[in-house]
């Protein structure tokens, strides 16, 4: 709750300053493109890749196109470990991967100098979801591997977890929206190159709830708090 809280207030702040002109320099660009590595409060340690491209509009107003890929928690995991030393998610069915597409606007709040200082932009953008509920793979007595099945498998003799990303190919696709309101500060020190971070808040929303862990409670809906570490180019 206190991240969520402090993304509020951050976005908030942001939305005040709207209003204000950026201060006049001679730090111009009409496109960029990034990429980031993002950490969300329903990931582990690592959430996710995401790409965004922007285009001006005017100086200091920005259309952007993005693309994320991510791989989703559930709030409700318990990772274990077997009797070989390897780890897995008790009583976990699915897996779920987002890929979300966005379209959105960048506005400049404040402008930094062509090779020093900070800027800081409004991020806001939208558009749809793609949920890949996958099955979670178990290995089973050191040598069989197949999608976890709690009524089945008996919990001594799981010695750990599939491949990475096995299942993915089995995957029922789950469509969705999702929408997104964040602060980016920009700390590059060229005027050809872009580095910094984002901190925000994104909702994704599913038309149907994804089974992830059948003994708890799955949703629909996923409010995430986040920050994605970039780096890119412009011109």
């Amino acid at each position: 709750m206190l991240r969520f809280k402090l993304i509020v207030s951050v976005l908030s702040i942001g939305l005040l300053a709207l209003p204000a002109k950026a201060q006049e320099n001679d730090y111009e660009y009409s496109v960029e493109s990034i990429w980031g590595v993002n950490k969300n409060t329903a990931s582990g340690l690592i959430g996710g890749i995401v790409y965004r491209h922007s285009r001006a509009i005017r100086p200091g107003y920005f259309r952007t196109i993005g693309i994320e890929l991510m791989n989703i928690k559930h709030p409700a995991e318990s990772r274990v470990v077997s009797r070989t030393g390897n780890s897995f998610v008790i009583g976990k069915t699915n897996n779920l991967y987002a890929i979300r597409g966005q379209y959105g606007r960048n506005y400049t709040l404040f402008k930094k100098a062509s090779q020093q200082g900070v800027q800081v932009d409004f991020v806001g953008a939208g558009g749809l979801s793609i949920g890949l509920e996958s099955p979670y793979y178990i290995e089973y007595n050191q040598s069989i591997r197949e999608p976890y099945d709690p009524a089945k498998h008996r919990v001594e003799e799981i010695t750990g977890r599939g491949y990475l990303f096995q299942g993915l190919f089995q995957s029922k696709v789950v469509p969705g929206i999702n929408l997104k309101a964040a602060v980016a500060v920009e700390f590059g020190t060229f005027k050809s190159s872009v580095s910094g971070f984002e901190i925000g808040f994104l909702v994704d929303a599913y038309f149907r709830k994804i089974e992830m862990i059948p003994e708890a409670k799955n949703y629909a809906i996923w409010p995430t708090a986040f920050i994605t570490l970039f780096y890119g180019s412009r011109k």
